[in-house]
């Protein structure tokens, strides 16, 4: 009973803790709460390794039993309250951070036995062997991290309103499989007994029931009106906690239109559903734009194809000078360009196409004698659509309005002053 008693005091004052700092995060910034998760790890490593105690069930170690099960608890809660895009920062830290340490250390060996000192044997066989459990360890914690989030979020459909019965359940089942396989890796290096691996399993259920219930209790008592994060596909979420969804987008920024530079369809139609996805998950507004050259059919007939070609060139080099450096210009069809705004409420999209709109205007007028203009229409996301298809659509129809209108114009879900140029 006591040893029960004393690893339940380690867990309430590990979760306490952390969940803390984890509350102070609007106010201190995530840099606190990281850095405490961070430098755990080598003492749950090392305590995991040679420390154990003995209960009724069998030997356990409190390194593993409470500060790596408090780890995996606490990464679930900065999910649970944030989201994927956050939640891969530790992830990611605690895996180069780890190797970093090893490397170091395995640097350090190359010089030799280090000077002896009075009083003072190092021992180096200790050494080595936490360095080959950090990195058994820290791989582990990596595929443990992705997964927990993984199964958490397919458990959703089954356990959708239980969330501490969903944590519950996704812990046991990750402390299961890390329990196992770290075993392994500590029986090849240490010879730990058998009994570690029952006992250890044994402890570490607990260890869910007990950080599942602290997690709830967080939940209800200080984040209870904190808005829920949407439910998003299982791949979605498994994009952005391996950052795939960034080498999408870097493949799609080499895939230009030929003659002006903008993406192609093809890129926004990749792209497009991605870009919503991430901003939901981050709970912020994206706006997209259909703009079209006005009566470009007949700036063609008139002045011919070269002509055309150099006003849809002209088009994007302007549109560029007024977009920020991460917004997206791509080609939607023949006259017809798509602009995303990521983080962009309606009102400042509608105010930024209007700054567009003249700039464009002023631009065309003094370099080509048709004098062309733009339209455009506007849409915002998750207001307006839900996905990429019902957004362009959206934002299609103001475009058609503005049209209606006699062209030259901005439309959106509310009226914005016209500035025409002369």
């Amino acid at each position: 009973m006591p040893g029960t008693v004393l690893l339940l005091s380690q867990a309430l004052i590990y979760f306490g803790v952390m969940a803390a700092l984890f509350r102070l995060r609007h106010r201190m910034g995530l840099g606190a709460f990281l850095c405490a998760l961070g430098v755990m790890h080598f003492l749950e490593t090392y305590l995991a390794a040679v420390f154990f105690i003995e209960l009724p069930f069998g030997l356990l170690s409190p390194g593993s039993t409470v500060l790596f099960s408090g780890k995996l608890a606490i990464i679930l809660l900065f999910y649970i309250r944030e989201a994927a895009e956050t939640v891969r920062q530790p992830i990611y830290g605690l895996l180069i951070g780890n190797f970093l340490m090893v490397a170091l250390v395995a640097t350090l060996r190359l010089a030799g036995p280090p000077v002896p000192l009075p009083g003072y044997n190092p021992d180096l066989v200790l050494i080595d062997q936490m360095g080959a459990l950090m990195i058994w360890g820290t791989t582990l914690l990596f595929i443990d991290a992705i997964a927990l989030i993984l199964l958490y979020e397919k458990l959703r459909s089954l356990l959708k309103n239980a969330v501490v019965l969903r944590a519950c359940a996704t812990l046991a089942v990750i402390l299961t499989f890390d329990q196992i396989f770290f075993f392994i890796g500590l029986r090849f290096v240490t010879g730990t007994p058998f009994d570690a691996l029952i006992g250890g399993w044994i402890a570490k259920m607990g260890a869910a029931v007990v950080y599942s219930g602290l997690i709830g209790l967080y939940l209800a008592f200080f984040e209870r009106n904190a808005r829920s994060l949407a439910p998003q596909a299982i791949s979605d979420i498994f994009d952005k906690l391996t950052y795939r969804h960034k080498y999408e987008e870097l493949l799609g920024k080499t895939r230009y239109d030929a003659l002006t530079g903008a993406l192609t369809r093809e890129r926004f139609e990749t792209l497009g559903q991605v870009i919503l996805g991430r901003n939901a998950a981050a709970r912020r507004p994206v706006s997209l734009a259909i703009l079209d050259v006005d009566h470009f059919k007949s700036i063609n007939d008139r002045y011919g194809h070269v002509t055309g070609d150099e006003v849809l060139r002209r088009v994007v080099a302007c549109l560029r000078t007024e977009i920020r450096t991460e917004d997206l210009i791509f080609r939607y069809g023949g006259e017809e360009f798509v602009i995303l705004w990521e983080n962009m409420p309606h009102a400042a999209a509608l105010a930024s196409a209007e700054r567009m709109r003249l700039s464009l205007h002023e631009t065309l007028a003094r370099e080509f004698a048709a004098a062309p203009t733009v339209s455009f229409g506007i849409a915002t996301f998750p207001d307006d659509a839900s996905t990429i298809r019902d957004l362009v659509a959206h934002a299609d129809g103001h475009l058609y309005e503005a049209k209606r209108q006699g062209r030259d114009r901005v439309m959106g879900n509310h009226p914005i002053a016209q500035e025409h140029g002369a």
